[in-house]
């Protein structure tokens, strides 16, 4: 996967921000007032932009079900688990941050992106294989978001139903038409060429994370407060609300929640490639690693601990989804709608670098097709004219078709969440930096540090396979009592 492009695509101008672009190989110039070594213009980020890069990231839809996994496992294991995940992120952060340049730390070749780094340091195969994981877990990604992005929207018409015929009116809400209506938003933010100019989406997006997750917390923190009861248990969800197979399977499942919410590795190295140096920008990434992983973990246990004090054993699977007819509901509404302008923006700076690579792969396959490769311009009033590509209008259209429709057929947000973080967790987050790692300091087989590594590495894929064995059995569970495009809440 990818090496069809290898050699045709890269003679084409390709815009280096796009995932799967090659680092192109420049004699190192030393850089100059303009310029730096690799004859781009001066990169002007420091440790404070990479930080509020990193955490814009970071704190996204995963948050939400953090309560629920926290009342899976319990007031011990539920917040050991996050710190947990949270050490296992920055030290293989830190150890990925050192793959940012190729040979020497300071002057050796820079890779642009995380492909970049995995073709440099280890070849070929995993260079293939990366790609794959990538891929798929982008493909999941989108699924996710689109499903979240419906439980939002129709919460935001069960608490106005609520509101306005009382708490005890059934309010039933089919979740199939906010489906497609998310999926006909993104066909068209879809066509908005590539992350060039997506950088608007991307700060409204951040944004509005902020904004859902705050309010999260508050309404979590206000709920404590207002009944003076701080609910939950020591081991967890108590056997009797669920059966003993089902506590093992959600505690899996919680597993990968908790995973979703850590997972950035896959866009660090291009963070990192915003950096200034001196200092060495390895330096400054740890730094703004150490930082951003700190932030977002007092984040993260605030929203869980909160959210399981505040229901217990009831926690619901998205924090803001399940206050239901609680008040204030125009709090709610307002945080749902946040959720909904978030993933709209999330979901296209996600699928880019996926939509990027396939564009590539059929120019380099059909250089003579000018259905691939003629943009078609559509003046616009007042505005530079729209290239219009018919191949990026049919293939996107029909990647969003694609999602959309298996949202509707597997619509559940925890079960999803879960496999996503599992997938993604131990290929993306551990194993490819760690064996990067070990080639560029080169270290050698069998030494105290290799086999340390080794034992990280494996015991996160042990977690990696628990999670998805959880999700997995949590999604059969649903499908038992579920019928397909006529689900309601």
């Amino acid at each position: 996967m990818g090496q069809a492009t290898d050699n045709t695509a890269t003679k084409n101008h390709v815009p280096h921000h796009q995932v799967f672009d090659v680092s192109a190989d420049v004699l190192t110039q030393g850089g100059s007032n303009c310029f730096d070594d690799d004859g781009r213009l001066k990169r002007t980020g420091t440790m404070w932009t990479a930080s509020a890069h990193i955490i814009t990231a970071v704190i996204g839809s995963g948050v939400l079900s953090l309560a629920w996994a926290t009342a899976q496992l319990g007031w011990i294991a539920g917040p050991a688990v996050m710190f947990l995940f949270s050490f296992v992120t920055y030290y293989t952060s830190c150890l990925l941050s050192a793959c940012y340049r190729s040979g020497d730390p300071v002057t050796g070749k820079r890779n642009y992106t995380y492909m970049d780094a995995v073709r440099s340091n280890l070849g070929g195969m995993k260079f293939k294989i990366c790609g794959f994981v990538q891929y798929l877990n982008i493909f999941g990604v989108a699924i996710g978001y689109t499903i979240a992005s419906s439980i939002s929207m129709m919460a935001i018409e069960r608490s106005n139903c609520f509101h306005s015929k009382g708490d005890a009116s059934p309010c039933h809400v089919n979740s199939n038409p906010y489906m497609i209506a998310f999926g006909v938003m993104q066909i068209i933010f879809s066509q908005i060429p590539d992350f060039d100019q997506l950088w608007w989406l991307s700060i409204v997006a951040a944004v509005m994370s902020f904004t859902y997750s705050t309010i999260g917390l508050g309404l979590g923190v206000a709920k404590v407060a207002e009944t003076g009861k701080w609910r939950g248990s020591l081991t967890g969800i108590s056997i009797g609300t669920v059966t003993e197979t089902q506590k093992i399977w959600r505690s899996f499942q919680a597993l990968g929640a908790i995973a979703f919410a850590y997972s950035y590795s896959i866009i660090l190295i291009e963070i990192q490639d915003t950096v200034k140096s001196p200092p060495s920008e390895s330096k400054t990434m740890k730094k703004a690693t150490l930082i951003s992983v700190a932030v977002t973990t007092f984040f993260y246990m605030l929203c869980g601990c909160f959210g399981y004090a505040a229901f217990g054993d009831l926690s619901p699977g998205n924090l803001l989804t399940g206050f239901g007819f609680y008040n204030p509901y125009w709090l709610l509404d307002i945080a749902n709608v946040a959720i909904v302008v978030h993933l709209v923006g999330a979901y296209q700076v996600y699928c880019q670098p996926l939509y990027a690579f396939i564009e590539k792969a059929a120019a380099a396959r059909f250089p003579d097709s000018e259905f691939i490769t003629k943009d078609i311009k559509i003046p616009i009033p007042g505005f530079k004219p729209f290239n219009l590509n018919l191949f990026r209008l049919v293939w996107r259209t029909i990647f969003v078709i694609i999602t959309t429709v298996i949202s509707m057929l597997l619509p559940f947000f925890n079960d999803v969440v879960g496999l996503l973080g599992a997938l993604g967790f131990w290929p993306l987050t551990v194993y490819f930096p760690v064996e990067m790692y070990i080639v560029q300091k080169r270290i050698p087989k069998w030494s105290t540090k290799w086999i340390s590594l080794q034992i990280l590495s494996f015991a996160c894929l042990i977690i990696s396979i628990a999670a998805a064995v959880g999700s997995i059995a949590g999604v059969v569970t649903d499908l038992k009592s579920y019928k397909p495009f006529k689900t309601s809440y």
